[in-house]
């Protein structure tokens, strides 16, 4: 395969430090950084279909897939049109628009939770919204997260969480008040016995389980068997709610979601990064009395200029129209995903570097573990120097991955089976020098 280096992304580096002298550590989400797996990152140009080329011209594959949103890849044709169409009408007005409802009733006719639904513009207003409904249905203040879900970073919310804030070691962020952390139970993901203790120390006191129905931020960790049917009991028996995150999972292994494919229905649920076909969304929606609590039909307040803009609108619109239109494609995109997955793991299992591959449909984590993790824990035992390693050689093969063991790995539907071997072909060659160098 032909190889690149850090001398051949010298356009990058001078981009990088141009950006640093405004952009605290010259990006504008942590993980971009490349703290985690050391050098400078590659500064992306354009993108279409499965690949991006960075501003030095060179090549990749693209498995980053802006962290989830780009389901039917880079620059899709549809999408693009929509956009395109929609802006020439008029970038925002701050009032209703006929777009909010079209897009409202696909998410409403697809999500089996979702009866109303209310538009935002990022997953962590979704998730900071959903809870404080959640809080006001039950007069409730206490909310119970999984150590190494990531729900975005609202202030209650960034307490054990994965992802990025694993990558950089800080679990919790300074300047997050320790009466409102107090607020966030914490329990083990897979584990309801730790779920039940919680209800236990602190019976009725509980508005909600938040969680993640397939985890994305610890590395993909799928649920065990019978972990969200116990949830849902426990919620049940003790009057909390049960929301589900699917910023990540939410039309991505199936066009209802993780909770059509799992069949377990939340009181509400978070959407995000699909919905929006790669422009800022967010959503949160569930039963119509629990909706109607948010004003303007209820006393629950909450608000925002940009929420439901007419081109995220149009891109989400066109993108789920695009996936209604041929559910078959989810078979594909399934098969794309166990390709690859198997393809990594007789690589690394040829190079005797020790890798298990966890998969959820199209989404994937290789971590540099003996067996697949369950939890937070056991994913924190993952080689993360050797993840390093292993990037930097994917990244020098032309493979774009996210610069985190802790990330998800997306296969779009741009993808096809000749990019996928490509892929398993450049891994075989770093697993050999990951353990050999």
């Amino acid at each position: 395969m032909t190889l690149s280096s850090p001398a051949d992304r010298e356009g990058s580096r001078r981009a990088m430090e141009r950006a640093r002298r405004v952009l605290p550590g010259g990006v504008d989400s942590p993980v971009r950084a490349y703290r985690a797996v050391g050098g400078d990152p590659v500064v992306l140009a354009r993108g279409s279909g499965a690949l991006v080329w960075d501003v030095d011209g060179s090549e990749y594959i693209d498995y980053v897939c802006s962290y989830g949103p780009l389901i039917l890849g880079h620059a899709h044709p549809r999408v693009v049109s929509a956009i395109t169409e929609a802006a020439a009408l008029g970038t925002s007005f701050g009032a209703p628009t006929e777009a909010e409802a079209a897009l409202g009733e696909c998410v409403v006719e697809a999500v089996p939770s979702i009866e109303m639904v209310r538009f935002v513009s990022s997953g962590t207003e979704a998730t900071m919204s959903v809870l404080r409904l959640a809080r006001a249905a039950t007069g409730r203040d206490l909310i119970l997260k999984f150590e190494g879900c990531y729900h975005g970073h609202a202030d209650g919310l960034l307490v054990a969480a994965g992802s990025g804030a694993a990558t950089l070691a800080l679990p919790d962020s300074p300047g997050v008040p320790a009466a409102y952390a107090a607020q966030t139970l914490l329990a083990r993901y897979n584990d309801l016995a730790s779920v039940r203790a919680q209800f236990e120390a602190h019976r009725g006191a509980i508005a909600a389980i938040i969680v993640e129905p397939v985890a994305g931020n610890m590395g993909v960790v799928p649920p065990a068997e019978g972990f969200l049917e116990g949830l849902r009991a426990i919620c049940d028996e003790d009057g909390a709610l049960l929301v589900f995150d699917e910023v990540i999972t939410g039309f991505r292994g199936s066009y209802g979601g993780a909770q059509a494919t799992l069949g377990v229905t939340p009181d509400l649920t978070a959407l995000g990064k699909i919905i929006g076909g790669g422009l800022p969304v967010g959503a949160y929606g569930g039963r119509r009395e629990l909706m109607e609590q948010i004003a303007p039909s209820g006393a629950v307040y909450q608000a925002g200029t940009l929420s439901g803009n007419p081109l995220a609108m149009a891109a989400g619109r066109a993108t789920l129209d695009t996936l209604r239109e041929d559910l078959g494609q989810y078979d594909r995109l399934d098969a794309l995903g166990a390709r690859l997955a198997e393809g990594l793991t007789r690589a690394a299992e040829e190079a005797e570097v020790p890798l298990v591959v966890s998969r959820s449909g199209s989404t994937i984590t290789p971590f540099f573990l003996d067996a697949a993790p369950t939890n937070y824990d056991e994913a924190r035992l993952a080689d993360t120097s050797m993840f390093a390693r292993f990037h930097n050689a994917m990244l020098d093969r032309g493979i774009h991955l996210a610069p985190s063991q802790f990330e998800t790995w997306f296969v779009s539907m741009a993808h096809d089976e000749a990019l996928i071997d490509r892929t398993i072909e450049a891994a075989a060659e770093s697993f050999r020098l990951v353990r050999h160098g």
